[in-house]
C-alpha cells in the first residue's frame, strides 16, 4: 500500500468530560499508530477546551493492499498525586489518506473534528487534528531519497 510518513497535526480540543477535584483539567495526548505512540505536551491549566499545535510523524511501512490504518488518540488527564485519568478516545481511519498519498507522492487532509468518546460510545467531546501522508521516493542510479536507497 505505501511507504513513507505520516504526520498528524494535534491542534486542540473542545468540550472534553472529565471530573479533576482538585481544579482544571491538564489534558494531554496519546497519539498511537499500531505500535508506534507519541505523547503531547501536557495543556496546563486549559481545562476542557485545550490547545497543542502539535506535530507527530509516523513511519509507514505497508505492502498490505488491504490493511487498515487507524490512529488512536487517547486524551488523558495528567494528575501529580494519582494515576492519570483516561478522558476519552477518538479513531481516525487514515487509510485512504495514506492510498491517496501513495499514490500522488503525498495527501493533505485539512484538521478536522472527531468525537471523543468512553468505551460505551457516549461523546465526551471532541479532538481537531489534521493528516498527512508523504510517501518515500526512490530514485534510480543510486540516490538516496528519504532513507531509501534504490540502486540500478
Amino acid at each position: 500500500m505505501g511507504k513513507g510518513v505520516l504526520e498528524v497535526h494535534l491542534v486542540d480540543a473542545k468540550g472534553l468530560s472529565g471530573n479533576d477535584f482538585l481544579g482544571k483539567l491538564d489534558p494531554y495526548v496519546i497519539v498511537q499508530y499500531r505500535s508506534q505512540e507519541r505523547k503531547s505536551s501536557v495543556a496546563r491549566d486549559q481545562g476542557r477546551n485545550p490547545c497543542w499545535n502539535e506535530v507527530f510523524k509516523f513511519q509507514i511501512n505497508s505492502t498490505a493492499s488491504n490493511a487498515h490504518h487507524k490512529l488512536i488518540l487517547r486524551i488523558m488527564d495528567h494528575d501529580n498525586f494519582s494515576s492519570d485519568d483516561f478522558l476519552g478516545e477518538a479513531t481516525v481511519d487514515v487509510t485512504d489518506i495514506i492510498s491517496l498519498g501513495a499514490e500522488r507522492g503525498a495527501y493533505h487532509q485539512s484538521a478536522a473534528k472527531h468525537s471523543v468518546v468512553l468505551a460505551d460510545q457516549t461523546y465526551h467531546g471532541e479532538i481537531k487534528v489534521g493528516v498527512t501522508f508523504t510517501a518515500t521516493q526512490c530514485v534510480e542510479d543510486g540516490e538516496e531519497i528519504g532513507g531509501w536507497r534504490h540502486s540500478s
